[in-house]
């Protein structure tokens, strides 16, 4: 093989993203402003769903989520084992506890019956993880916790999914997508949160203006700009830039082809990967649309080469590989703040132990992909 360095993620844009920054930048509007009024319109109407509020990432969307909510201390919050850790530190940020869930080996989402089982008194909102790309089992997990309690999709992987013909994103009380360069489009950093809720969504756009009773777009274009306004809550300062919003307005216009293409080359994976029995490949079930913001490998006990041995041999072939994310009860800070005993969790342990995310993204070429599999054969002798 020719050496070649196939990066995890890489963000895909050019020209337009470039040229779409002069709109601000001449206009001089460069915080949150009509730019970003437009792309929040506009990733509504893609996710079918009326209100969207642009944040500074997927984690002060699920923040502000779950203070709008009226989440605090007292309240449980059920949140899945197995994910990016920023999940359980919203609740956190509320005052609030994370109740821990593991997860399903074959999709791995939040596990509803084990949901159910997680439901106390306290219980106020449980937030499913579309993990990488696939909607997690909302019926089921609806089902699991019943109408009186908050379902919050953190969908920071799953901007273009969708779940039984329904986007992502109006599958629950409100839901939160990240713009981080790894998933499938981006806006440097940047989040965000969207619902069909009214009430959810005036609060929330107070508190992510500082809990100013007026929006500094309004106040500004309003008959008296010169006028402070009033502040009645504490709230955050958890506003996008029109900068961030006219690079994700392109971003935006190109979701649907590039998750497409994700999907293609998904199906090339599991295809020239599928005679390898030791690792286990992702699934899609049927009823939905993965939105592949990563496509991510589970390695077997039995494999003749463990993880990250693994790993390490594709590194010194320029391939790069990432764990698929944490068993977040197994990290220092829950360890110590929740006293969790992590063989609770045994497929969120076994995952971060041996899942293995490969190249995915938008600007791999063929050779690049054939590489990655030529790479991977080649540390096993293809076994």
């Amino acid at each position: 093989m020719v050496h070649r360095n196939v990066p995890i993620a890489l963000p895909s844009t050019g020209d337009e993203e470039w040229e779409a920054l002069r709109e601000p930048l001449q206009s001089g509007w460069l915080t949150q402003g009509p730019v970003v009024r437009r792309f929040e319109e506009a990733f509504a109407r893609r996710h079918d769903v009326p209100h969207a509020l642009a944040t500074t990432s997927c984690t002060t969307a699920l923040h502000l989520a779950l203070a709008a909510l009226g989440i605090g201390p007292g309240d449980e919050v059920i949140v899945p084992a197995f994910t990016w850790i920023a999940t359980a530190n919203a609740v956190v940020y509320c005052g609030a506890t994370p109740v821990f869930v593991d997860v399903d080996l074959d999709t791995f989402n939040m596990d509803p019956a084990l949901t159910a089982a997680a439901v106390t008194p306290a219980t106020r909102a449980v937030v499913p993880v579309h993990l990488f790309g696939l909607c997690a089992d909302m019926t089921a997990i609806g089902t699991a916790v019943g109408p009186s309690i908050a379902v919050v999709e953190d969908a920071a992987c799953a901007a273009g999914a969708s779940y039984h013909g329904r986007p992502a994103g109006g599958l629950g009380s409100a839901a939160c997508f990240s713009f981080h360069p790894r998933k499938s489009i981006t806006t440097g950093e940047g989040g965000m949160l969207v619902t069909a809720d009214a009430d959810l969504a005036g609060r929330a756009e107070q508190l992510r203006n500082h809990g100013a009773a007026v929006p500094e777009e309004v106040r500004h274009h309003g008959p008296a700009p010169f006028l402070l306004p009033d502040f009645d809550e504490l709230g955050f300062n958890y506003r996008m830039t029109d900068l961030q919003a006219a690079i994700g307005l392109v971003q935006l216009s190109k979701l649907d082809a590039f998750v497409d293409e994700r999907a293609q080359w998904a199906k090339w994976y599991s295809d020239e990967l599928a005679s390898l029995g030791w690792l286990r490949l992702p699934e899609e079930p049927e009823g939905g649309r993965h939105a592949w913001q990563a496509y991510v490998t589970v390695v077997d006990e039995d494999a003749p080469i463990a993880r990250n041995d693994l790993m390490a041999r594709l590194h010194e072939l320029g391939v790069a590989t990432r764990p698929g994310t944490h068993s977040v009860p197994s990290t220092g800070y829950y360890r110590r703040r929740l006293d969790v005993e992590t063989d609770s969790y045994p497929v969120a342990t076994r995952l971060q132990e041996q899942s293995m995310a490969i190249p995915l993204h938008n600007r791999m070429t063929h050779d690049d992909y054939e590489y990655v599999v030529s790479a991977i054969r080649a540390t096993v002798g293809a076994r």
